[in-house]
Order: structure tokens, then sequence, then C-alpha cells
């Protein structure tokens, strides 16, 4: 049976939650190996003058720890 660790990330978008959380794990993709899965923890956004300026996903991604 694998060994799962999990980090907490936050990502952030102009565009929408949906690719905050893309961008939280394709960042992560880029330095972590066997990402298994994410879990989508808050959902935060910035505003200007009445208008959402930044949409933001606090994320656990959850991936295999090798050798296990």
């Amino acid at each position: 049976m694998p060994v799962v660790k999990i980090v907490e990330l936050m990502g952030e978008s102009p565009t929408s939650w949906e690719d905050a959380v893309n961008q939280a794990v394709r960042a992560a993709s880029q330095t972590v190996r066997n990402i298994t899965g994410v879990e989508v923890t808050n959902m935060t956004a910035s505003v200007d003058n009445g208008k959402i300026t930044k949409y933001k996903a606090d994320v656990h991604v959850a991936f295999a720890v090798d050798g296990t």
C-alpha cells in the first residue's frame, strides 16, 4: 500500500476559481511527481471597484511517496 503525502497550496487566477485550482496543480507538478488528487478547501477572491480581479483557491494536493 503506497504512502500518500499532502501539501497545501494556493492558486491564483484572473479568470476563474477552476483556473486557480489548475494553476496550483500545474505549479506543483513541476517539482512533485505522482500527484494522485486534489481537494479544494477554500475559495476566495480579491475585489476592486465592485469587480472580482483575482480568484484564489486553497488546495490540498496529494501524491504517492516514492519507495513505499
